[in-house]
């Protein structure tokens, strides 16, 4: 879920990124502008990749547990196989890292569906 814990979490980071910054401006004073922007983009991509993932997991539309059932997700919210348009099943919760456009790992621990209908196995999207 989306929490203030999440976004105290992301602030902290930002403020790491000011701070690394600071201090590698400090050690490269005659960097070039290409020096720069590749510095930044280091520091930002790991902010970045915390961000996706914190959202990536925020989503109830991707839990399919009995236990999350209970948190009364609406047929719309709920993941459907790209297939068949069917509903599907939980088939536990299953982890997947995976590389962000700027190298960074990302670790996912969501449920993975199952669709009876097709017998097509999906880690949802959402």
């Amino acid at each position: 879920m989306w929490t203030s814990e999440v976004e105290a979490r992301w602030q902290r980071e930002v403020d790491e990124v000011i701070t690394g910054m600071k201090e590698w401006r400090l050690q490269h004073p005659k960097a070039s502008l290409k020096e720069i922007e590749r510095a930044l983009d280091e520091k930002l991509a790991r902010v970045r990749a915390r961000m996706i993932e914190d959202i990536a997991l925020s989503s109830r539309a991707a839990r399919l547990s009995e236990s999350d059932r209970a948190e009364e997700q609406s047929a719309s919210e709920r993941p459907r196989c790209p297939k068949c348009g069917g509903a599907l099943e939980s088939r536990g919760d299953q982890t997947r890292t995976l590389v962000t456009n700027h190298n960074q790992e990302i670790t996912l621990r969501r449920s993975y569906g199952y669709c009876p209908a097709c017998e097509a196995g999906l880690f949802p999207p959402r």
